[in-house]
Order: C-alpha cells, then structure tokens, then sequence
C-alpha cells in the first residue's frame, strides 16, 4: 500500500479533510493523494503558491514572515499550513516550501532545503526542515514523502 493510499485511508476512518499548500513541488503532493480512488471524501483542496504574492494572497502569509525569514523558512511554512486550514473546510494540512535546484540555493540555504508544516484544527502545529540531496526532482519526490507522512503522523492520537 502506497503512502498515499494508507493515508486516504486514515483520514476517511477518522472523518478528516484535507488540505495542501505547496511551492517547490507544484502541486505534486496534491497529485498524489488525488491519485487514489475515493480522495474526493477527504480531500478539500490544494493551493500551488510559487512566488511570494501567491503565499500572500493566497495563504495569508505575511509579508513580514517573507522579508524578515524567507519564503524557505519553518516561519513561512507554519504560515502556510495555517493559512490553508484558515482558507479551506480542512481540518489538518501540510505545507512544502523549498529550493528543489538546480539554482537558487545559497550557504545559509543550499539546494534541497526544504521546509515543512503541519497544522490541525485541534492547535497542534508542527514545523521541520530537512536537506535533502539529489537532483530537482529528487528532492521534490523526497519532499511529497516527507509531507504525506508527516499527515499521517498528525493523524494518531494524541495520547501516545
């Protein structure tokens, strides 16, 4: 079973809706979970908010957040996830944002930084960022990953 599948499953066993905010994978993450049969029941939508006005307009995310820390940074992708559950029915998100390269990177944020967010409507809110190596679409594929299984660990109980 893909990672995919296993979390459609999850989130239509526990009533959860879902929504995606992406950047450095284009709607990839979106594409993933679409891809299994049934995701329209927990599926509510995915926003691809590239450049800086996108994650603005789009999301809600400040224009401070993006001057001060960066489009790549935990700050904008904490942003981001909130702002997809603020602007959808959802109740959990994720967000990636990120330089998949070949250019763009630089010593503070070489090639394959990537920023994640997790968010749920119950508060909780978690950020990460990971180097991932590999060409552009390594690190875009290493970064749906990591944002679909960071879903379906928010998704257990909070209890363990």
């Amino acid at each position: 079973m893909t990672i995919s599948h296993k979390l459609g499953d999850t989130l239509i066993k526990q009533g959860l809706r879902l929504a995606l905010a992406e950047s450095c994978t284009g709607g990839w993450a979106s594409q993933c979970v679409t891809a299994v049969p049934g995701s329209s029941s927990c599926f509510d939508r995915g926003f691809v908010t590239y450049s800086n006005e996108a994650k603005q307009q789009m999301l809600g995310v400040g224009a401070d957040t993006l001057s001060q820390h960066g489009a790549v940074s935990e700050e904008t992708a904490k942003e981001m996830a909130l702002g997809a559950l603020a602007y959808s029915t959802a109740d959990i998100s994720a967000s990636i944002t990120g330089i998949a390269g070949p250019d763009g990177g630089s010593e503070q944020k070489p090639v394959g930084t990537v920023c994640f967010g997790w968010a749920h409507r119950d508060g909780r809110i978690i950020t990460q960022t990971h180097h991932f190596l590999g060409d552009r679409d390594a690190v875009r594929r290493q970064s749906v990953k990591t944002a679909l299984t960071g879903l379906l660990q928010l998704t257990l109980p909070t209890d363990l």
